[in-house]
Parts: C-alpha cells; sequence; structure tokens
C-alpha cells in the first residue's frame, strides 16, 4: 500500500457529494466544492460527445500519461476525441483551443500552460456555447472562475504538494540547510504553487533558498540551470526541483560536477514517476512527492455527469502519494 502525502503533514482535499472512479493505480479524485448550473453553456445528453482536448506538450513521461489517459478513457467509453498538442507554446496553446471551438465541438478540455491566457480563451468557449473543463494546471482566477465561466477544475493540489516535499526536507536536514531550487515554467499555477508551499514549508525552521531559476518542467533545461547554478553554490545541502525531469537533469549536473547526489547534496521532487522511483531505489534521489497523472476517468465521469444534469463539483482533486526510501521499490512496478 502507498505511504500516503499525509505522512509528511498535510491532507489532501477529499470527501464530497460525487464520487468519481478511482485512477488505474487505486488513487482517484474527489470532489471538493460545490459547482453553480447557473450561467454556464448547456451540454446536452448524448452517448456519444465530441471531445476537444487541448494538450500543453507530449514529450515527457508525465504529460504522455497524462494526456494518454484522458484519450484512451474518452475512446473507451464511445466518445470522438479531437487532440491537440501545443508543443510547449502557450501562443500556439491559445490558437489550438480557438481552433477547437471553430470546429463545433460538444466540450473542450483544456490543460493550461499558463493561468492567464489561456483563462481568457476559455471565456471565448464560454461565449460560444461550449462547456470547459479545466485540467492539470489552473486557470488565473481573476479572469475566469469555475462554476461560472467554466464547469470544474480537476487537478492536484501544487501547493500541498510543494509543502510536502519542503516538510520531507527539513526534516532530512535536521532542520538547517541551504536550497537550490529548480522551479517549473514561470506564470504557471503548478511552478507558483509548489514554490509556494515548498516556502510555506521552510518556514520557522533554518532551511533556506539560497539559489532558484526556472528549468520549464524540462530534464535538458533543469540540467542546464544546476550546471550554472551549483557553480556558484557548490556547498550547498539540497535542490528541489518542481518536477522529476528537471530533478533527474539536475542529478546528471550534479554528478558531472564531482558532487554525489544522495551523499553530498539531498535531492527532492514532484512527480513520481518510474525512473524517479528507480533514483530513489539507487540512492541518488531523496523522495519526489506523486502528481497523479491518470486523470481520464475523473474526467470523463465529470463530463458524463454534467451531460446528464447532475451537479458536478467546481473542484475536483487527485489524491497523490508520498515515496521515498521507504517504498520507492516496493511501489515501482505501479509508477507510470
Amino acid at each position: 500500500m502507498n505511504t500516503s502525502i499525509t505522512r509528511v503533514g498535510f491532507a489532501l482535499v477529499a470527501a464530497a457529494t460525487m464520487a468519481l472512479a478511482a485512477c488505474s493505480t487505486g488513487g482517484g479524485a474527489s470532489p471538493s466544492s460545490s459547482a453553480a448550473a447557473g450561467g454556464l453553456p448547456a451540454l446536452a445528453h448524448q452517448d456519444s460527445y465530441t471531445i476537444g482536448f487541448s494538450a500543453q506538450q507530449s514529450d515527457h513521461p508525465w504529460t504522455i500519461a497524462f494526456n494518454n489517459s484522458i484519450e484512451d478513457e474518452a475512446k473507451a467509453r464511445g466518445h470522438k476525441i479531437v487532440v491537440t498538442d501545443a508543443q510547449g507554446s502557450t501562443a500556439k496553446q491559445v490558437s489550438d483551443v480557438e481552433s477547437l471551438i471553430a470546429q463545433g465541438v460538444d466540450v473542450i478540455i483544456i490543460s493550461p500552460r499558463e493561468e492567464k491566457p489561456l483563462a481568457e480563451v476559455t471565456l471565448k468557449a464560454k461565449a460560444a456555447g461550449i462547456p470547459v473543463f479545466i485540467v492539470d494546471r489552473a486557470v488565473d482566477k481573476t479572469v475566469a472562475v469555475a462554476g461560472e465561466d467554466y464547469v470544474s477544475y480537476i487537478g492536484s493540489d501544487f501547493y500541498a504538494e510543494g509543502k510536502a516535499a519542503g516538510e520531507w526536507l527539513v526534516t532530512k536536514l535536521g532542520g538547517t540547510g541551504t536550497v537550490i531550487e529548480i522551479a517549473g515554467t514561470t506564470g504557471s499555477s503548478a511552478a507558483d504553487d509548489r514554490g509556494s508551499g515548498f516556502r510555506e514549508a521552510l518556514e520557522g525552521s533554518n532551511v533556506e533558498i539560497v539559489a532558484s531559476q526556472d528549468g520549464n518542467f524540462v530534464r535538458d533545461t533543469g540540467r542546464q540551470a544546476m550546471e550554472a547554478l551549483i557553480q556558484q553554490n557548490s556547498d550547498a545541502d539540497a535542490v528541489f526541483a518542481h518536477n522529476d525531469e528537471m530533478a533527474l537533469g539536475s542529478i546528471t549536473a550534479l554528478q558531472a560536477a564531482g558532487i554525489t547526489p544522495g551523499e553530498q547534496i539531498t535531492v527532492v521532487s514532484v512527480d513520481g514517476q518510474k525512473e524517479a522511483l528507480q533514483a530513489i531505489i539507487d540512492g541518488t534521489l531523496g523522495a519526489t512527492v506523486e502528481c497523479n497523472p491518470r486523470f481520464g476517468p475523473a474526467v470523463m465521469d465529470a463530463i458524463e455527469a454534467y451531460g446528464n444534469g447532475e451537479t458536478v463539483e467546481t473542484s475536483i482533486i487527485n489524491k497523490d502519494n508520498f515515496y521515498d526510501s521507504s517504498n520507492a521499490a516496493a511501489q515501482i512496478a505501479n509508477a507510470y
């Protein structure tokens, strides 16, 4: 059985009125707040919907697993799904959503690369009478509001993930030390919230962040960022990477600099991918907080419930787990 994130000091949002299907790892999602139907575009009940899915990118393990989960689940339920790939470009993703609107799909799923631009195009979908579900990352709440401008946000608690990583690291360092942060894409809710949660966990300790650089959630960019930062902070005690890909890139850079991860420096990250769990087993990565990518069942449940006229919660939060040396070997077979 997986070790829950709660073992490092917090509980994810859970328990509400609409039960959603568990994901393939036995995690699943739970709703957290009620949605108002007023003002939202309607979705007439159909046995099969044409679903537009605007993906951020498909170039590393997490996004591949995430995209496949949604696409495979839609097809398994008999829906037609039109997938666009923004290839890491916010401008292209806005254009992709506009194209889905022009095609007149029944419903749109957006996994936003950045909060504000995708919130603005969400309003365009609403104006066209197409209901939208925001999945994984959030949109800017000052621009578009769940339950009013789009049906629901279905995602992970990024703040809690960052906080869990920070709490583990404070304990690991005995309350004192210096940290290099390899952050995610600037302007994304995942990077903003993970960074904020991590910083909250450091409050009251003598652990401090001495350097931070955007690694754009990409392994090689994370490697390059670490190459530069470790030269200026060669005596750092730890690294916090906002995802496993950047953590793995950072480990490569540290090893190239003659620093042994797991012995001379501690690395903690977020995502829970299989290669990261193997790194924990190998001793180069200290821990990773799961960000479960298997959203397909929860998203399709929400779309179908909305089409049936049922109440859909405005926020549906995936349950994540925590992996370190105590459970990585037992859980690696279930990782993506």
